[in-house]
Order: C-alpha cells, then structure tokens, then sequence
C-alpha cells in the first residue's frame, strides 16, 4: 500500500483490499454528507451510522480500484472496527 496517497488495506472476507482516499473520492463523500467544505465533512465524519460508515467504505474501494468488491460489499464479512480504523488511516495517510 502506498500510504502517502491515502492507500490503505481492510481485509474483507479475509482477503487484503486497497482503500484509497483521492480527490475524486473527497467530492463523492462531500456531495453523500452534503457538506460544503472539508471541515464540515470531518465533522459529519465524527458521527456515522453503521449504514453511512458502508458508503464511506465503498467510496474508498472504488477510489482503490475494487469496483467489485465495493458493489458486494452489503454482503461481504467485514469487521465494524476494522472499517472504522481504515476509513481513518486511509484520511490521515492522505490528509496527514
């Protein structure tokens, strides 16, 4: 993984996966929260439900090239803190 640009692995279903934070992702996430800048997106970051921390997940793959296993993902094993620590790596690692 290449942490720099934001790249970050989750295992799911027990397979290692890239999560990646870019630009293009960032609007996705901001236009989902319908938030106006990067501080109001951390804000809403900071108190997710269980359904919108899925969204967040498959943003990132998407953005890490596992289009697959992003649309599969309602039916992929996925641990919860697993999710959360990625989605959270994968922001500092590219936002420092």
């Amino acid at each position: 993984m290449n942490g720099p640009r934001g790249e970050v692995a989750i295992v799911i279903d027990g397979k290692s996966r890239r999560l990646c934070l870019t630009l293009g992702a960032l609007a996705e996430l901001e236009t989902v929260f319908r938030c106006q800048t990067l501080s109001d997106l951390q804000v809403r970051l900071k108190a997710m439900s269980a359904a919108e921390l899925m969204s967040v997940v498959g943003i990132l793959l998407r953005a890490g090239g596992e289009e697959e296993v992003a649309a599969s993902l309602p039916v992929q094993t996925v641990s919860p803190f697993d999710a959360a620590r990625a989605v959270a790596e994968a922001f500092h690692a590219a936002l420092g």
